[in-house]
C-alpha cells in the first residue's frame, strides 16, 4: 500500500471527521455524517495497521476517532483524559523514537565535558587557551560563586528562574535543531561551561561538592537537554535526508513529534527546577541530595524505555490487535498484551 497516496485520498474525509467531532452542536444530518464518517475511518485505521503500520499517522487518527466516538456515545471529551493520554502514551513515546540522536548527543557531550575537565587542571595552556584567570578563588573557595548560586535567592523564585531558562536553553536546542548548526554551538557551550567548572573546582581539590551540588539536579536536567538536542538534530537532518517522503512533508511529520518532545520536556525540566531550587541547596548530606537526583533520572529514564517503548511499538502496529470491522474497533483500544 502506498501510505502518502492512500492518506492524500482520505484526508478531507478525516478532517470533516474531525470537525464535525469539535462542533457544541449538530445537525441531524450532520449528526449521521459523523457516525458514518467514524465507521469509515476506523474501517481504514484497521486496514493501514495490518498492511502498512505507520506509527504517526496511526496516533493521529486513533486520536480523531477516540475524539469522535466520544462525540458519538454523548460525552464530552476529557481534557483530562487528553492530558493524560499525552504524557502516558505521546510524550514518552516520541522521545523513544528519537533515543538514538539523544543517546548519541549524550556521549559526545559527556565525552567533551570530562575532557574538559581532564585537561584544565594545572594546565597553563588550557587557561590561556581559555581565557580563564589565574585566581579562580571568588568560583572555587568554600562559600565561593558555584556554591552561593544555589542559595542566594529565595527557594521558590530560584526554582522558577532555573525552569524558565533551562526551558528556553532546551527549547533552543530543539527547534534551531533544524539549522544543526546553531544547536551544536549551544551544547558545545553547555559542555563547555560544566567541563571547565568540574575542572576548576577539580583543581581546588573541591570535586566532591562539586559533584554534591550539580548532580542532585544536574543528570535530569542534562537528560532533558540530550534529548532536546537529540530531537532537533534528528528535525535537522530530515531537511538533509527526508527519506521516502517529500521534503516538506517529512519536515511537518519531525516537527510535530518535535514539538510532542518540547512540550513534555516542559514538565521534565520543571521536576529538574523544583529539585535545583529546595533539594540542590538543601544542605542535607551529599548522598541524600544525590540519591533524590539518582531517583528522578532512573523514573524518567524507566519512564521512556518502558511505558514509552510500549506506546511507540502499540502505535506501530507491534504485538497489538487488530480489529478487522468497525464495531470491534468501536469497542476495543489498542493495547500490549500482559
Amino acid at each position: 500500500m502506498d501510505v502518502d497516496a492512500y492518506a492524500y485520498a482520505h484526508r478531507r474525509a478525516w478532517e470533516r471527521l474531525d470537525q464535525l467531532s469539535r462542533r457544541r452542536r449538530l445537525t441531524g444530518a450532520e449528526s449521521d455524517e459523523l457516525v458514518a464518517l467514524y465507521r469509515r475511518t476506523s474501517q481504514q485505521v484497521a486496514r493501514l495497521q495490518v498492511q502498512s503500520p505507520e506509527a504517526e499517522l496511526l496516533a493521529g487518527l486513533s486520536t480523531v476517532l477516540g475524539r469522535a466516538r466520544a462525540r458519538i456515545l454523548g460525552s464530552r471529551a476529557d481534557a483530562w483524559a487528553e492530558i493524560g493520554r499525552f504524557f502516558t502514551h505521546r510524550f514518552p513515546a516520541a522521545v523513544y523514537r528519537a533515543r538514538w540522536w539523544w543517546l548519541g548527543v549524550a556521549a559526545v557531550f559527556l565525552a567533551l565535558a570530562t575532557g574538559l575537565a581532564l585537561w584544565v587542571p594545572g594546565s597553563g595552556t588550557a587557561h590561556r587557551a581559555l581565557g580563564l584567570p589565574a585566581d579562580t578563588g571568588d568560583l572555587t573557595d568554600p562559600g565561593g560563586k558555584f556554591e552561593t548560586y544555589y542559595s542566594e535567592h529565595p527557594h521558590d523564585a530560584f526554582a522558577a528562574q532555573v525552569w524558565t531558562n533551562n526551558a528556553w536553553v532546551a527549547a533552543g536546542a530543539l527547534f534551531t535543531g533544524a539549522l544543526i548548526l546553531p544547536a551544536v554551538y549551544m551544547l558545545f557551550m553547555n559542555a563547555l561551561n560544566l567541563g571547565v567548572s568540574a575542572g576548576l573546582m577539580a583543581q581546588a581539590g573541591r570535586l566532591e561538592s562539586f559533584f554534591g551540588f550539580i548532580l542532585p539536579h544536574g543528570m535530569l536536567e542534562l537528560t532533558a537537554i540530550f534529548v532536546a538536542g537529540g530531537a532537533g538534530l534528528q528535525l535537522g537532518w530530515t531537511l538533509i535526508d527526508p527519506g521516502r517522503y517529500s521534503r516538506a512533508r517529512a519536515l511537518a511529520r519531525r516537527g510535530r513529534a518535535a514539538a510532542t518532545i518540547a512540550l513534555g520536556l516542559a514538565g521534565v525540566l520543571l521536576v529538574s527546577g523544583l529539585i535545583e531550587g529546595f533539594v540542590t541547596p538543601s544542605g542535607w548530606p551529599a548522598p541524600i541530595r544525590i540519591g533524590v537526583g539518582v531517583i528522578a533520572e532512573l523514573a524518567f529514564l524507566g519512564y521512556v524505555f518502558g511505558p514509552g517503548r510500549w506506546a511507540a511499538h502499540a502505535e506501530a502496529g507491534w504485538q497489538a490487535e487488530s480489529p478487522r470491522t468497525a464495531d470491534d474497533i468501536s469497542a476495543t483500544e489498542w493495547r500490549i498484551p500482559a
